[in-house]
């Protein structure tokens, strides 16, 4: 919500403060020094954003970014034992003015369990689209405007109704003259068949927020619309209330209301109103209660009588917790940066793949950045771009890549674990031996349970050294040992496959008469055998030579593996 309305409402809400030295648990792990450097480094970054919105409307940053950085001030200055008063308060927001009926928040549900919850005992409800604007009131006297004001704190806000000649979607006049009638609504940008699930949110809260910041005329003001969600003390019907509202100027609320009797009649709108065309950005759904308590009893506090239900967003925003890597069988250090875990749509997150270390690298990435992530094709975590880095930086400490590579790590030598245990994993794959139950976690355990000081050390294991092993037991013992005599049995091609031999040469490898032959084979015979070319013969003949690929070999010819007699 990078707007002035949030602005404000960011800045005006209760401050907590820490009792009996009492610290909010997710606290950075930093000094007090480092601490108050990255809080001030933060809130001169966030001070810049608020000047050029005050100055121009312009949007150096996306709104979730701008959110979830804020957030993040708070809490440190609550880590800090900061008030509010040191967050800054932005250029002009002095000028407040009282709502005559105090703005409600709304309560975010998690899932359609907790929608279904909330519903339960509830009558007469409706859902409508969460309009991704900006909330306003607007206040009308004897059938004149006579205030829009922003949202604010939800008790007071700013004074927009300058803006109202600019925007025809507000009515200037209305057919209904008592002393004072009040409605609360969002501002938004009018679009044509924006669907959510492709395009997002387009920042258009931000837009219109610049549009009603900036102190000259712009020609966006035309292009807002006015979504009214609430009209305190109006009609005690919902059908009364849009009919009124409709008769006032306000028809678009009345297209988007819809009476639900169950969790999925909300869901169903939900996933439609999220697909679908319509004329301006959403970020979730609102169901509500067609009671309401009388205005003088709201208060700039979540509402009982209606609960929102958002979207799962496509990107969201967290800290990095730390920086690891992997070592593939062929020697690839692939970098992880561990996060602190965050739900995206329906699936916890706590890890993604930035791929080498020279790619990492680029990044510029280190722990306690915040970084957003979303989810790329088949729902596999993806980074998206570093939105916050802390000030005091160390580099991570990564392998050499150089010392990896496809004719390393076969046995687990100091700094060669991971690749020699992704070498067991491709050895008991699909793709080679084919070993039900030895999955990464099996092997875990026989490397910390038993010595396996080569590739094939598995082959001399038996049922009660396997039964020993922690996590293991009898009953699986039985179970992996049947599949090691199977695998003594396949066939040469899948051994080579096993060993590592180059892939694309794997299928004429195996189909020769033995190991011995592949040995006497010249870079003449590959190639004009297999139409290999000169580079990969090389290839092959570097594995086949290597002095660790030739003790593996002779181990299987000792272990009488019939592939190798």
């Amino acid at each position: 919500m990078r707007r002035i309305v949030f602005l404000i409402s960011l800045f005006f809400l209760p401050f907590y403060v820490p009792a009996n030295n009492e610290l909010p648990q997710d606290c950075p792990a930093w000094s007090s020094a480092q601490l108050t450097q990255e809080t001030r480094q933060l809130t001169a970054q966030l001070a810049q954003w608020d000047k050029d919105y005050h100055q121009s409307g312009s949007s150096p940053v996306e709104d979730a970014v701008y959110d979830n950085l804020r957030q993040k001030q708070r809490l440190w200055l609550q880590c800090a034992g900061q008030s509010s008063e040191d967050a800054g308060v932005p250029v002009g927001v002095n000028d407040l003015y009282p709502h005559p009926v105090a703005h409600t928040g709304l309560n975010k549900l998690r899932d359609k369990q907790a929608v279904s919850g909330w519903m339960r005992g509830r009558k007469n409800l409706w859902v409508q689209p969460k309009v991704d604007g900006i909330a306003i009131s607007l206040v009308y006297r004897h059938g004149q405007l006579a205030a829009l004001l922003s949202r604010g704190d939800g008790a007071k806000g700013q004074n927009w109704t300058a803006k109202v000649p600019s925007i025809p979607s507000i009515p200037l006049k209305i057919p209904d003259t008592r002393p004072e009638l009040v409605l609360q609504g969002e501002l938004y940008l009018k679009m044509t068949g924006h669907q959510q699930s492709v395009a997002g949110g387009m920042n258009a809260r931000s837009k219109v927020a610049g549009a009603m910041m900036r102190t000259t005329g712009t020609e966006l003001l035309s292009h807002v619309g006015v979504f009214i969600w609430s009209w305190p003390n109006g009609p005690t019907t919902m059908t009364d209330h849009l009919g009124q509202l409709s008769l006032l100027g306000f028809p678009v609320v009345g297209q988007f209301t819809i009476p639900v009797h169950s969790v999925d009649d909300v869901d169903k709108w939900r996933q439609n109103w999220f697909t679908q065309p319509l004329p301006f950005a959403t970020d979730g759904v609102v169901i509500r209660q067609e009671e309401e308590p009388a205005g003088k009893y709201w208060q700039n506090k979540p509402a009982t009588w209606a609960v929102a239900w958002k979207y799962p967003p496509a990107k969201a925003l967290t800290e990095v917790a730390g920086v690891s890597t992997t070592i593939g069988r062929s020697g690839k250090v692939t970098v992880i940066l561990n996060l602190k875990p965050l739900r995206l749509d329906d699936k916890w997150v706590s890890k993604v793949n930035v791929g080498s270390i020279s790619r990492f690298k680029q990044w510029d990435v280190i722990a306690g950045d915040q970084v957003a992530v979303s989810l790329a094709g088949q729902g596999i975590p993806r980074l998206d771009d570093v939105v916050w880095r802390v000030r005091e930086r160390t580099e991570s400490v990564l392998p050499d890549p150089e010392s990896y590579g496809a004719l390393s790590c076969f046995t687990p030598e100091p700094g060669c674990k991971q690749q020699f245990l992704s070498r067991l994993i491709w050895l008991s794959g699909p793709e080679s031996l084919d070993m039900a139950g030895f999955g990464g976690a099996t092997w875990q355990k026989l490397l910390e349970g038993v010595p396996l000081n080569s590739l094939t050390d598995w082959l001399g294991l038996n049922e009660d050294v396997m039964s020993a092993v922690p996590g293991i037991g009898i009953k699986q013992a039985k179970k992996l040992m049947a599949q090691i005599q199977l695998a003594r049995n396949k066939s040469f091609r899948h051994w080579l496959s096993a060993l590592g031999f180059p892939s694309f040469a794997v299928k004429f490898a195996g189909q020769q008469p033995s190991w011995n032959h592949l040995q006497e084979m010249t870079p003449q015979d590959w190639e004009t055998a297999a139409g290999i070319g000169q580079k990969r013969t090389g290839q092959i003949a570097d594995f086949i030579h290597h002095p660790q690929v030739m003790a593996l070999t002779e181990a299987l010819r000792q272990a009488k593996v019939p592939a190798f007699q």
